[in-house]
């Protein structure tokens, strides 16, 4: 199924749901204020649902300025691979990592860490962004940021229940263990993970990661900045990162235990680096 028909199924079965929940709570009346509150949500989602997974991260525009290289770097393989050059964002964090966003290649950015830029190597970095410009090429944007934003809100919701309980119970602790409570992260949390899942395949994955080392005409580089990048991300974590998110990070930027694992769609990296190895051979690297 491609990406544009996944985005057109996941809004119409977002309004489908509003729509019934109106149903049963007010009837007809209810109905119409649903499809009005779910329009809405729909075009907020779709309008600025990167905004927001930016705004998480506490990401700030990279001027040309300050990062002449980088930009020069993205602004040529942009060129190669046919698509506009993305905004680029800088994410203050020393764990070495990188996503896309954005709702089309018109309106794409690339975010990268502080972290990254360290210690990667330029042809390293090279294989990264062509890495994400292939995400942007292929547009895998949209569907992924909106799923983030729509599988947050439902985890969200788990939040809200445990704070209304802790209210009503006058108690700090021990709130978790309400039947209500537990019965609600068992739907929440995989229906959450679903719409992750339903989003985005390791497929996309080995699809980008083929496409990049195309696009900076040497696998190899891809290959040794995710060897790196899985080695930096064990060392330095990522602060308060909503897993929700992950998905969008070139290599998974949490552990992978309890829930952290079931919102997890990284391929393994060593079968990433085995596949660009293979194809730096079919090219005669």
């Amino acid at each position: 199924m491609n990406n544009t028909l996944k985005v057109t199924l996941f809004f119409s079965l977002l309004v489908l749901l509003f729509i019934f929940l109106g149903w049963i709570t007010n009837g007809s009346r209810g109905m119409f204020v649903a499809l009005l509150f779910s329009g809405a949500v729909s075009f907020l989602l779709y309008r600025f649902s990167d905004q927001r997974i930016l705004a998480l991260y506490r990401a700030e525009l990279l001027p040309e300025s300050e990062a002449p290289c980088i930009h020069a770097m993205v602004r040529d393989l942009s060129y190669k691979s046919g698509i506009p050059m993305p905004r680029i964002f800088l994410i203050p964090s020393a764990a070495p990592n990188a996503f896309a966003t954005g709702r089309d290649p018109q309106h794409a950015i690339l975010a990268v860490t502080q972290g990254i830029l360290e210690i990667l190597e330029p042809e390293e970095l090279q294989g990264v962004f062509s890495h994400e410009l292939a995400h942007i090429h292929r547009s895998d944007l949209l569907i992924s940021s909106v799923a983030a934003m729509v599988a947050g809100a439902l985890t969200s919701l788990v939040g809200l229940v445990r704070w209304v309980f802790m209210i009503g119970s006058g108690r700090s602790n021990q709130h978790n263990d309400n039947p209500l409570v537990l019965l609600l992260m068992g739907i929440l949390m995989p229906t959450a993970a679903a719409v992750i899942w339903f989003a985005v395949s390791r497929s996309q994955e080995y699809a980008a990661d083929e496409m990049g080392g195309t696009l900076c005409r040497n696998p190899l580089y891809l290959a040794k900045a995710l060897q790196k990048l899985e080695s930096g991300m064990k060392r330095v974590r990522m602060r308060d990162v909503p897993p929700v998110t992950a998905h969008l990070f070139i290599v998974n930027p949490l552990v992978g235990e309890g829930f952290d694992k079931l919102f997890s769609t990284h391929p393994p990296i060593e079968d990433r680096i085995a596949r660009l190895e293979r194809q730096a051979r079919k090219q005669g690297i």
